[in-house]
């Protein structure tokens, strides 16, 4: 069946109810949608493509932002002694947890219309869903640094004294040392912000061709019943995070055999 685009679906009559999914359906229903979202990941369906695109575009942007933020941020906690700082360490801890659907309630009341922030037209557009992703996971970096910072901070300590090392410095050093530590912060971020559906969806709006990443094209299509497209998404999101990670797994180990 035709679909907007250029793509092309299978619907199958017992899929295509939204409440019916693969409950009412038949084992030959799964394979024929399986078979097809092969078939549009081979074949570099059009929309496919958009969608993988703007998703990796925006997860990737909004990462690289929270990591300027929560990089330094972690190992300021870490290294620095100041009134409540326990406290504040224990605050990112709890912001790893953050709803995704508050986040996203409160960037849309500051970036409506009647909001402050509202002049600069950011909703409904990818920037806005940069930001919305960009906040959940600086936390999460931020929290990770913290510990292998720390953990450094405690081992180079006297050594760092010794050499007159001041509190910045010392920040940017052990960020240097622990670089290769860190992505697994790095990659945790990116699993956040790619799995991101509520926060994204409330100030992205969904829009076919502007805001539609792949965790809320999975959510509406499968709504929909387009199980193909769905799952098609679902297996390319899957191998992403797992080819990002394998290639943070091998850059620790190359690291590790290169610098001891």
């Amino acid at each position: 069946m035709p679909r907007e685009g250029g793509g092309v679906y299978l619907r199958s009559r017992r899929l295509e109810p939204a409440t019916d999914g693969l409950e009412h359906g038949t084992m030959d229903d799964f394979t024929a949608a399986f078979t097809t979202a092969l078939t549009l990941i081979i074949g570099f369906d059009r929309d496919l493509v958009a969608i993988v695109s703007l998703s990796l575009l925006v997860s990737l942007a909004a990462v690289c932002l929270a990591a300027v933020c929560g990089l330094p941020l972690g190992a300021a906690v870490a290294v620095c002694r100041f009134p409540g700082r326990n406290l504040v360490g224990a605050l990112l801890n709890t912001m790893m947890g953050l709803p995704p659907v508050v986040v996203g309630l409160a960037l849309y009341v500051l970036l409506s219309r009647a909001g402050p922030l509202g002049e600069f037209g950011l909703l409904y557009t990818p920037s806005a869903m940069v930001l919305a992703q960009c906040i959940l996971v600086t936390p999460i970096i931020a929290a990770l640094t913290r510990q292998t910072v720390a953990d450094l901070y405690e081992e180079y300590d006297e050594q760092l004294r010794s050499l007159g090392v001041g509190p910045w410095r010392t920040i940017g050093t052990l960020l240097w040392d622990g670089r290769f530590s860190l992505l697994t912060a790095v990659m945790a971020g990116f699993g956040r912000a790619s799995a991101e559906v509520g926060a994204v969806i409330i100030v992205g709006g969904n829009i076919n061709h502007v805001t539609r990443v792949m965790t809320t094209t999975i959510a509406l299509e499968t709504s929909k019943g387009n199980l193909p497209l769905a799952l098609g998404l679902g297996i390319i999101l899957l191998l992403l995070t797992f080819m990002l990670n394998a290639a943070a797994m091998a850059i620790r180990d190359i690291a590790k055999r290169a610098y001891g």
